[in-house]
């Protein structure tokens, strides 16, 4: 893996503003994304875990730049992008591609699979004749285990698992640096979901693919990833190797989520950390750490200080303020 990095995204900020009513401030906003910062090395998995709400897949978009910032910046291959017209991003939205949760609903019913798949071809003006175009959309199904004779039907007609594969041919037709993977195996049978991991990560090694994966899933994230982001309520918590973060995650949140994750062994299963109360509100965040209003751990600081990602180890970093809670050497178990 190169240490070359090819995405950077620093002091990201998305703050969505809500309408006023009688109960609400003159100027409330909903802070999907707050104050993020990391890196995608080139050739790697990284993944993004959080609860529903916690702003990953606003943060995927944000890398697309299919929405724009509040604040921060976002840089590709050394490029800033942070805010670049839809003219000027053209050149690298060739280079980075997304496939998406739902890929039916990303997909036109109307168009064939040959014209869905083809899409960023025409696009980005990538072939000049149709026997091209042709040929190339039947080498990227044939990529992701599709015959060349679906090119001709519709999207009705096939499976979740097999429109997901359509979703990530046409996502690779345009032969991307960097794929960006919004929770894309989240809507399938457990089944189909290990075809699909397995899938990207053959296609990771074939096509030389940086990949941003977003997911709830610790499970399918364990089994993809180079590294794991935690987020929570809009900001990271953790980032980390990971196997180091599943061996010994240093957050409290972090613990809590990994603790919930299925193990067939009774005898290596940790014990349960179930998360109290509900999470806060995105427009009205708790003052200081975010997590402090269900965290066990929590002390009078917690409300008073903000805190930022610091290395606890070799790559591996927490945003806490409680140095003294988690050793080098404790784990879950």
């Amino acid at each position: 893996m190169s240490d070359r990095k090819l995405l950077e995204v620093r002091e990201l900020q998305k703050w969505f503003p809500i309408s006023r009513n009688l109960f609400m401030r003159a100027r409330d906003y909903v802070r999907a994304v707050d104050s993020v910062s990391f890196d995608v090395v080139r050739g790697e998995v990284l993944s993004i875990v959080g609860e529903s709400g916690s702003g990953k897949t606003t943060l995927s978009r944000l890398a697309m730049r299919l929405v724009d910032p509040t604040a921060g910046s976002i840089r590709f291959d050394g490029h800033d992008i942070t805010h670049l017209s839809r003219r000027d991003l053209r050149p690298f939205r060739r280079r980075m591609q997304m496939v998406f949760q739902d890929p039916y609903g990303s997909f036109n019913p109307k168009k064939t699979i040959e014209e869905i798949v083809a899409d960023p071809l025409v696009i980005h003006h990538l072939t000049a004749s149709r026997p091209d175009r042709q040929a190339r959309v039947d080498e990227a199904l044939t990529l992701v285990g599709l015959q060349p004779e679906f090119a001709k039907r519709y999207p009705h007609q096939f499976s979740g698992g097999q429109r997901q594969r359509i979703g990530i041919a046409r996502a690779l037709i345009s032969r991307p640096e960097l794929l960006i993977a919004d929770e894309p195996v989240s809507a399938l049978d457990v089944s189909v979901q290990a075809q699909v991991i397995n899938l990207m990560l053959e296609l990771k090694d074939r096509l030389k693919l940086t990949i941003l994966f977003i997911a709830h899933d610790l499970a399918v994230v364990g089994h993809i990833s180079d590294r794991v982001a935690v987020m929570y309520l809009g900001r990271m918590v953790e980032i980390g190797p990971t196997r180091k973060l599943f061996e010994n995650p240093q957050h409290p949140y972090t613990r809590m989520l990994m603790s919930a994750v299925p193990i067939a062994d009774p005898t290596l299963r940790p014990k349960r950390q179930l998360l109290k109360g509900e999470s806060p509100s995105v427009v009205h965040p708790p003052s200081g750490c975010a997590f402090r209003t269900r965290c066990p751990y929590q002390i009078r600081q917690c409300a008073e200080i903000v805190p930022t990602l610091q290395e606890m180890a070799p790559r591996h970093f927490k945003a806490c303020i409680r140095d003294d809670l988690f050793g080098a050497g404790s784990s879950l178990a």
